[in-house]
């Protein structure tokens, strides 16, 4: 169903230099729905993103595809949303810090224009605010 699907041309791209990786703040963002009990479940055709706290361990996937399985989260949840890794790097001095906050998103939407004209910009300058760098992205 996506392979019809233009790839946007942009005439211009935003790019920042980030500072060296052993100093930088690294976040996630995942597109595999994730969010915490307390939270809104992502339904169908939901665009918006979820703000999680890293200190918790209590991620819940509302990611609702029959292509997804979620037998690897639901062993680790490092498979789609490897917060314990960063926290290695971090200790080992691989990346300045962890941050506080991450951001997840419902990656299965076959309408991508209000992620990448709305919530997705929106989640960049929050992250921003929060003094992240990096970011890895997760695409699940």
């Amino acid at each position: 169903m996506t392979a019809d699907i233009e790839t946007p041309d942009f005439e211009t791209t935003a790019f920042t230099t980030p500072p060296p990786l052993s100093e930088a703040t690294v976040a996630l963002v995942t597109t595999s729905s994730l969010h915490h009990p307390d939270q809104d479940d992502f339904a169908p055709a939901d665009t918006g993103y979820r703000v999680l706290d890293g200190s918790r361990r209590d991620y819940v996937t509302g990611h609702w595809s029959p292509n997804f399985d979620a037998v690897g989260f639901a062993y680790d949840m490092n498979t789609v949303f490897p917060l314990d890794r960063l926290d290695e790097l971090a200790a080992q001095g691989v990346i300045g810090k962890v941050a506080d906050q991450h951001l997840a998103y419902a990656g299965n939407q076959f309408e991508l224009s209000a992620i990448r004209m709305d919530s997705g910009p929106a989640g960049g300058r929050w992250l921003k605010e929060q003094g992240v760098d990096v970011v890895l992205l997760t695409p699940v």
